[in-house]
């Protein structure tokens, strides 16, 4: 599944993350989960092209917003 980084970003916070700072690469993100009880944070790029594989994975990952694969496709049809 290829996405750029600003599209990512749109949509997170689409999906109630919010902007924190401005990183020199990218965006710091963070948005409470009640789930777990606590607050999730990433960084994305701020690219135009497609983030690498590994790095959308990462992102996607428990560690960081939780949603994985299934979670980024919920969010691209939601819009």
């Amino acid at each position: 599944m290829a996405i750029s980084g600003r599209d990512l970003i749109r949509l997170l916070i689409d999906d109630g993350w919010t902007v924190i700072r401005r990183a020199n690469h990218g965006f710091y993100l963070e948005k409470w989960d009640a789930s777990i009880n606590a607050t999730r944070s990433t960084t994305v790029p701020d690219y135009a092209q497609d983030l690498a594989p590994g790095t959308l994975a990462a992102i996607l990952s428990p560690r960081q917003t939780g949603l994985g694969a299934r979670g980024l496709r919920r969010l691209q049809e939601n819009r």
